[in-house]
């Protein structure tokens, strides 16, 4: 039977989860993801855990932070003067904005602080400094 390795494309089902067992993500509910192994269009430590896999397989997969969205970084945040903030912004705990960088690409954020005179911004994704837990079932190899 044929195995996923690297350039072919695959679809999959997936559970994300959380030390904690909290899950974050999944496809259960919908269609399966498809992505091409290699492509980089996914975290390295899940495209690692398809190979090798052949359609109908299962498995869990335990990706440490490094092969995930990697370690949570502090000069990613960033503590703003409240007075920078769009004044018809109401900032809350959570909410995400995007900040524009001079070259015009725009940067993701989420306030994680409010303060009377800062606001403070994360452009962490969500998920870094985090180990992640995936139940992985291989549909397809397209």
């Amino acid at each position: 039977m044929a195995q996923a390795q690297q350039g072919d494309t695959v679809k999959v089902h997936y559970t994300g989860k959380l030390d904690d067992g909290t899950v974050f993500d999944s496809s259960s509910s919908g269609d399966p993801l498809e992505f091409t192994i290699g492509s980089g269009n996914i975290i390295p430590g899940f495209e690692k855990a398809v190979v090798g896999m052949s359609p109908g397989d299962s498995k869990t997969e335990l990706i440490p932070v490094d092969d995930a969205y990697g370690p949570h970084r502090e000069e990613m945040v960033l503590v703003v003067d409240r007075a920078q903030m769009p004044s018809d912004l109401d900032p809350e705990i959570g909410q995400q904005l995007q900040i524009q960088q001079p070259s015009g690409q725009a940067i993701p954020v989420v306030i994680t602080d409010i303060s009377e005179a800062e606001v403070t911004l994360d452009a962490n994704h969500p998920l870094a400094g985090e180990d992640l837990t995936f139940d992985i079932q291989l549909v397809e190899i397209a």
